[in-house]
């Protein structure tokens, strides 16, 4: 894992991205997109032999890391044995794939429908909700994000929404619980699951339950924020989605297989949904793979019926055996329990001794490799260190943070006001005392803005 510099590979390959390359959530002529030339482990490397500490797990997807041997080997066999095959059919790496997978899972999600990726898995759980209940809507909080297709961008509740919202999708968004920027002026969890879910089931009423098909939740928003939900909160919405015959989605695909200490985030909240969407994670985005876990009722609901909807490349083996061999490997390597064990002896800590040092930290949260820093201005006030979907000057201080931390080896999660901590399952102790080293002299950049 010595990179070597090859700065003339590294022009050609930047100059072909930017004459063909169409690059996602992005004005194209305003970025620069670093040349990566290698991946192991932790870390990547650019062209000039520059390495960084990747505390962005790509798109929190690589959760055994880089380019880890088994799970190569385990596509290069499956590449050799059989490439491709129709997802009308039984396939060895398929099958054993959607086991691997059920056995995991909470509850009696045991059928497993494969996608893509996460966007489509959420395109399929909101339409196996609507044609089980014949109902139309779909609920899901603000501060979420669900996918980029047309659906699952009008589910998410952040800004990337905005564009594709033409307000005829049947979603309906109400605040979830966050006690720390609370909607309802709450002082303590008890109070602020108490009164989310009070706003929660008003939504419902005035909605019309018998119109509501299907509540989508991410189980721990990521992207938005890493939002733990309080005690309680994930019970009420089951019971509220029982009461009312609503489907109960919840959104794995960021929070699934061993990012937080456990296979599901459900498991940390004892709560099981109707349905369960996973990506990322499953195979650690070596080769595209998502799908949503069904419960037995709706499982039941297609048993005689057939379901409406498929894709091409449906479990696709190449990226089924990857998933096979990722499980196995997190399974016999204990990944799930390094990713439970270092987050709360090492970097919870961690992170609360460098929220003691910088003003500019204003809370800390989260749970095994699935971490927060709210960035803000002024402790007091809580204002975050740059407003809601900054961009431009206005965005400066986060711009000058992501810099630092970069200059250092690091590579950050940054969105909106935040840095999210969020490294491969099977990260070292060593490697995350480097991290936490390189956070603390960018966040000494972020202090430089706050009004302490």
């Amino acid at each position: 894992m010595t990179p070597q510099p090859n700065p003339q590979a590294g022009a050609a390959v930047k100059a072909a991205d930017r004459a063909h390359v169409f690059h996602s959530w992005s004005a194209q002529d305003l970025i620069d997109p670093l040349a990566v030339a290698g991946a192991e482990g932790s870390y990547f490397w650019d062209y000039d032999g520059r390495r960084y500490l990747d505390f962005t797990s790509g798109l929190v997807f690589t959760n055994i890391g880089y380019q880890h041997p088994k799970v190569v080997a385990a596509i290069q066999e499956q590449a050799a044995k059989m490439t491709t095959f129709a997802p009308a059919f039984a396939v060895e790496a398929r099958s054993e794939a959607a086991r691997l997978i059920a056995e995991r899972t909470p509850g009696d999600l045991d059928r497993i429908f494969f996608t893509n990726g996460g966007a489509d898995a959420v395109e399929h759980a909101v339409r196996m909700a609507r044609l089980h209940t014949g109902r139309p809507k779909v609920l899901s909080a603000y501060r979420s994000y669900h996918g980029g297709t047309q659906q699952a961008i009008n589910l998410t509740g952040d800004p990337r929404r905005w564009a594709s919202d033409g307000a005829a999708a049947g979603v309906v968004h109400f605040w979830a619980p966050f006690l720390y920027r609370s909607r309802f002026y709450a002082e303590t969890e008890e109070q602020e699951t108490a009164r989310a879910l009070e706003h929660l089931e008003t939504t419902i009423a005035f909605e019309g339950p018998g119109t509501v098909a299907a509540i989508v939740l991410e189980t721990i928003p990521g992207t938005a924020g890493i939002m733990v939900p309080p005690a309680g909160y994930l019970a009420g919405v089951r019971e509220l989605c029982d009461r009312y015959g609503i489907v109960f989605v919840l959104d794995e695909v960021m929070a699934g297989f061993g990012r937080t200490g456990e296979w599901f985030a459900a498991d940390l909240f004892g709560v099981v949904p109707d349905l369960m969407t996973f990506a990322k994670g499953v195979n650690s985005g070596y080769v595209p793979l998502g799908g949503v876990a069904i419960g037995a009722k709706i499982a039941e609901t297609f048993a005689r019926r057939p379901y409406p909807g498929g894709l091409t490349y449906s479990g696709h083996p190449l990226a089924c055996a990857a998933a096979v061999a990722t499980i196995n490997v997190m399974a016999e390597e204990g990944v799930v329990e390094n990713a439970k064990r270092l987050g709360a002896e090492v970097v919870g800590p961690a992170l609360a001794a460098l929220a003691e040092r910088h003003p500019s930290v204003g809370e800390v949260r989260g749970v095994g490799m699935f971490w927060a820093l709210d960035l803000v201005r002024d402790r007091a006030t809580r204002e975050p260190l740059v407003p809601y979907n900054a961009a431009g000057e206005a965005n400066a201080a986060m711009a000058a943070f992501g810099a630092a931390a970069k200059k250092q080896g690091l590579w950050p999660f940054v969105n909106m006001n935040r840095t999210h901590v969020v490294p491969p399952c099977n990260v070292s102790e060593a490697e995350l005392k480097e991290g936490f080293a390189a956070l603390d002299a960018a966040l000494s950049v972020a202090d430089e803005y706050t009004v302490a």
